[in-house]
C-alpha cells in the first residue's frame, strides 16, 4: 500500500477487507467501534464523528497522556517549546536530536507524528465530507458541520506547510482499496504559492459556513466559528509574507487580522497573565480545546514541577529565554554584544528583581514563591537544585516552569484531580501581534491602514500595556526596522510556551542565528545570604544548519511512494 493511502484508507479497511472474506465467520456485529453503515445514515452519529476530527489518534509514544492528541502536541510531556531556545525537556523525550540537529528522515523524534496525523485526518475529513453530501439532514446544519471539516482539514494542512513546506494536495478525494494508488500525480508536492492559495480558499468558504458563536446549547465549546477560520487564515497569511516562504504580501497579512479585530467580540484577559490560561470562558479566548475529568491530559504540575516538590522538572526555560525579558522600564537588560545595558537598571547580583511582569508569570526562578516557600535552585543544599530531594529530575537550567501551571491543583498523586486547563490554539494577543508585524512591514509603525483602527504601533502597544503587565508604551518614531525588533520581543515573551517560537524564528529565517546560539543554564552558588550566578551550557551540541528550516519527510513514506514522493532538500 502506498504512502499516502495509509492515512486515506483507515475506513476503507474495515469494510473492504471484511467483504472478501467468508461472510459466515464474520456475522457479527462489534461492539468497540462505529460502523460506517451507521455514519453513513444516523445524523447523530456522523455529527459526533465530525466533532472527534478535532482530536487525532496517538502515533508515537509519550502523546496524549489520558486523552487523544489534538491539532498539535500542546499539552503533552515534552511542548513544542523545547524543541527551541525557550526550554529543554529535562529527559529528553526524543526532543535532542532536533535540538542538536541530528534530525533525519529516519528518525524525526517528537516531530514523528506530525506527517501520518495531518494527512489522517484530512482523509477522515475527505469522508465525512462526502457522507454529508448524502444525508439526510437540515440544509442550515449541512452547512455547518461541512464548514467545520474546512476548518479542521485547512489546520491540518497548515501545519504540514508550516513543518514541511510544500504539501500534497488531494481536495476532496476518498481513497479506497480499488483506486489506483501507484500514480505519480498522488504524490505531487504543490508549489507553495498552490498550498496557501488552496488553504485561503477553504478558510473563505468555511468563514461563511460556520456559526459566530460555539457557546450555546446547540453549538458546544471547543468547535470552530468564524473567528476561528479567520485567525488561522490570519496566521497562514502571515506566514506567508514571511521571508521563508515569501508567497504573500503584508497588506493581505494585515487586513486578515483586522477583520478579526473589526468583530469588536474579543479583548485582552486583563485578570492576570499567569490566570489567563487557566481560565476556560475568558473574552481573549478564539479557539481552545478544553479538558474535563474524563478526557484530562499531562498532569502540568507534576510533570514539570521543581523536583523538591516532588515534581518531575520536566520542561525547563533556558537562561537563553530568561536574558531575553526586558526590564520593567523597557529596557532591555543586555547590550546586543551580551554585555550588560546599565542604562536598564538590571543588577547581575538579582538578575530577576524589576523585570517584565510576564517574566515572573512564565518561569520559576531561585528565590520565585511557589507553593508556600521560595524556589531553591542554588547550591549547596537547595531543595530544587541537584543536591535536593529526586535529584534524577533536577532542572539542568536552573529553572523550571511556570506558565500554565495551576496552584488549585495538587502536584502530587494528582491522577484525576489535575489537568483541565485549556490549550489555546488562537488568542486576541496572537492576533494583535500578527496585525502589528504585518502593517509594519507594509506601512510602518504608525500609519492607519485604509479602513483600520489601529496602527501597528497601537495594536502593540495594546498587548504590551494590559493591566495585568503594564509595561511602557512603545513611543511614535520609530523606524520599520527599529519596530521589527519590538514585535519579535512582545511575540517572544507574550506567546512563550505556545508553540510559536520554532515557527517565527523559522519565517523570520533568523534560526541560522538563534538555534546556534548555545542552550544555556546557570550555576547559583549561595554564599551566606548572597549568590553568585554562573553561566552554563545545559545542553552541549546545539546545531542548526539550512536544511533544518523543513523537517524531513519521514523516509517511510518515501519508500511507500517507491520514490516518488519528492524529499525535502539536504536530507
Amino acid at each position: 500500500m502506498k504512502s499516502l493511502s495509509k492515512y486515506f484508507l483507515p475506513l476503507a479497511l474495515g469494510t473492504t477487507i471484511f467483504s472478501a472474506c467468508n461472510k459466515n465467520l464474520l456475522d457479527v456485529t462489534a461492539t468497540d467501534r462505529i460502523s460506517t453503515e451507521a455514519i453513513e445514515t444516523d445524523t447523530a452519529v456522523l455529527e459526533a464523528f465530525v466533532i472527534n476530527r478535532y482530536i487525532g489518534e496517538k502515533i508515537i509514544s509519550n502523546e496524549a497522556d489520558g486523552t487523544n492528541p489534538g491539532f498539535g502536541r500542546g499539552f503533552e510531556y515534552a511542548l513544542w517549546s523545547s524543541l527551541t531556545d525557550e526550554s529543554m525537556y529535562t529527559n529528553d523525550d526524543n526532543t535532542w536530536l532536533i535540538t542538536r540537529g541530528q534530525l533525519s528522515p529516519e528518525n524525526l523524534g517528537a516531530a514523528g507524528s506530525l506527517w501520518a496525523r495531518s494527512y489522517r485526518s484530512i482523509r477522515e475529513c475527505n469522508y465525512a465530507k462526502k457522507v454529508l453530501a448524502n444525508i439526510q439532514m437540515s440544509t442550515l446544519h449541512k452547512r455547518q458541520l461541512e464548514g467545520e471539516l474546512q476548518f479542521i482539514r485547512a489546520f491540518r494542512y497548515h501545519d504540514l506547510i508550516r513543518n514541511f513546506g510544500r504539501v500534497v494536495l488531494v481536495g476532496d478525494t476518498v481513497y479506497g482499496l480499488k483506486d489506483d494508488l501507484t500514480k505519480a500525480s498522488l504524490f505531487e508536492r504543490k508549489s507553495m504559492q498552490e498550498g496557501m492559495d488552496y488553504v485561503i480558499k477553504e478558510l473563505n468558504e468555511a468563514i461563511e459556513k460556520l456559526p459566530a458563536e460555539n457557546n450555546d446549547k446547540t453549538w458546544v465549546m471547543g468547535r470552530a466559528t468564524k473567528a476561528a477560520a479567520m485567525a488561522l487564515k490570519s496566521r497562514l497569511l502571515l506566514y506567508a509574507a514571511s521571508p521563508l516562504y515569501n508567497v504573500g504580501n503584508w497588506a493581505a497579512a494585515a487586513q486578515a487580522a483586522q477583520e478579526v479585530i473589526a468583530l469588536n467580540k474579543y479583548k485582552l484577559y486583563t485578570g492576570g497573565y499567569q490566570s489567563l490560561f487557566l481560565t476556560d470562558r475568558n473574552p481573549e479566548t478564539i479557539f481552545a480545546r478544553y479538558y474535563t475529568k474524563n478526557a484530562n491530559h499531562v498532569h502540568l504540575e507534576i510533570a514539570n514541577g521543581p523536583n523538591g516538590y516532588g515534581g518531575w522538572g520536566g520542561n525547563t526555560p533556558y537562561q537563553n529565554l530568561v536574558d531575553a525579558y526586558e526590564m520593567k522600564n523597557g529596557k532591555a537588560p543586555f547590550n546586543e554584544d551580551g554585555t550588560v545595558n546599565t542604562a536598564s537598571g538590571y543588577d547581575p547580583k538579582n538578575p530577576y528583581v524589576n523585570r517584565d511582569p510576564r517574566f515572573d508569570a512564565t518561569i520559576l526562578y531561585n528565590g520565585a514563591l511557589y507553593r508556600g516557600r521560595a524556589v531553591e535552585t542554588f547550591i549547596p543544599k537547595g531543595q530544587d537544585s541537584p543536591q535536593g530531594s529526586d535529584n534524577w529530575n533536577t532542572s539542568k537550567t536552573g529553572y523550571y516552569l511556570r506558565k500554565f501551571m495551576n496552584d488549585a491543583y495538587p502536584l502530587q498523586n494528582p491522577w484525576g484531580n489535575a489537568g483541565f486547563q485549556p490549550w489555546n490554539y488562537f488568542r486576541y494577543a496572537e492576533i494583535l501581534l500578527n496585525f502589528a508585524e504585518a502593517a509594519n512591514e507594509a506601512y510602518g509603525p504608525d500609519v492607519l491602514p485604509a479602513g483600520g483602527s489601529l496602527t501597528a504601533r497601537q495594536a502593540l502597544n495594546l498587548v504590551r500595556t494590559r493591566a495585568s503587565v503594564d509595561m511602557p508604551e512603545i513611543p511614535m518614531g520609530q523606524s520599520k526596522d527599529e519596530f521589527r525588533k519590538q514585535v519579535r520581543y512582545e511575540r517572544r515573551v507574550e506567546l512563550a510556551f505556545e508553540e510559536h517560537r520554532f515557527y517565527d524564528v523559522r519565517r523570520w529565517k533568523i534560526a541560522m542565528v538563534t538555534e546556534n546560539i548555545p542552550a544555556y543554564g546557570v550555576t547559583i552558588d549561595k554564599n551566606g545570604e548572597s549568590f553568585t550566578y554562573t553561566r552554563k551550557e545545559a545542553l552541549s551540541g546545539r546545531r542548526f544548519e539550512e536544511k533544518h528550516y523543513w523537517l524531513p519527510i519521514p523516509r517511510s513514506e518515501i519508500l511507500s511512494s517507491n520514490g516518488q514522493l519528492e524529499q525535502n532538500p539536504g536530507y
